[in-house]
């Protein structure tokens, strides 16, 4: 019973987020706005890049930099996909006390709503490495992907940045809401300290452990690898670890990070609860 409940409760809320998603326009203007907006991020990555290089696209230090920068877009994606499902219910259509009410599970709910993010997030991706190989030479090749541990990675990490949204929907169910987004803002902290476009060597020393504490910096690793075998060669800082360990520390620090981000939303859903701020309107 208890296993069907949260099925059900994903399964709708799914349908719900991609219906939400996807009905603010027609399907061809959501296409062609799905396309336009991860290669115009994109572009402005590689004209700095050409600018800094003067044009030096066969340099490993691109692909690393382009794949980085891809790849990246899954975090803003599912972390505001899961966490900003709150601020939804709660300040644009006001219905989450009815689904506080329901015979949902809302954990299971919240994750559902992000799915439609992780959909048009992959979208985005496929995008824009595919135009990175057709255009600006980035050297993927069909026949050496490393096919299972890619389809491994891009699941472990998924997972992991949905229970970081989760953490997020949590500490937004206690927070008010004006402007700006907890999701967006963090996926912008982490940018920084994860190795999207650079590796941690270039940090300050006393800022690189916090790199190598953020399970992201393995997954992008993992990515970069399983695509581009030669990138990981071509940067020290995770050349000493094989695949199969930078995988083991990728899954340790997920199930860290996981139980943390549970219990961290359990306990501010029952401080909301306590508080009377489950459907309190906090936006302008």
């Amino acid at each position: 019973m208890l296993d069907r409940i949260h099925w059900r409760s994903f399964r709708t809320a799914t349908w719900l987020g991609w219906q939400i998603e996807s009905n603010w326009t027609d399907p061809f203007l959501f296409a062609v706005y799905s396309i336009v907006k991860p290669l115009s991020s994109a572009m402005i990555l590689v004209m700095m890049y050409a600018v800094i290089t003067q044009g030096d696209f066969g340099a490993p230090l691109f692909p690393y930099i382009y794949l980085g920068n891809a790849f990246y877009m899954y975090v803003g994606a599912v972390m505001t996909g899961v966490s900003w499902s709150v601020i939804e219910d709660r300040e644009h259509y006001r219905t989450i006390k009815y689904i506080y009410t329901a015979p949902v599970n809302y954990v299971a709910y919240l994750f559902g709503r992000g799915v439609s993010r992780v959909i048009t997030g992959s979208f985005s991706v496929f995008i824009t490495i595919t135009c990175g190989v057709l255009f600006l030479r980035v050297p993927i090749t069909v026949t050496q992907i490393d096919f299972p541990l890619f389809i491994v990675t891009l699941l472990v990490g998924i997972v992991m940045l949905a229970m970081i949204g989760l953490l997020l929907a949590g500490v937004t169910l206690l927070t008010a809401y004006h402007a700006g987004f907890l999701g967006e803002a963090t996926a912008g902290a982490l940018y920084l300290f994860s190795g999207a476009v650079f590796p941690l060597d270039v940090l300050p020393e006393f800022l690189r452990p916090l790199g190598f504490l953020m399970p992201i910096t393995y997954w992008l690793e993992l990515l970069r690898r399983s695509l581009i075998g030669s990138v990981a060669n071509a940067f020290p800082t995770l050349v000493g670890f094989s695949n199969a360990q930078l995988l083991l520390i990728l899954i340790v620090l997920v199930i860290v990070f996981s139980t943390l981000s549970f219990f961290a939303f359990r306990f501010c859903d029952a401080r909301a609860r306590d508080l009377g701020k489950i459907d309190v309107v906090t936006n302008h």
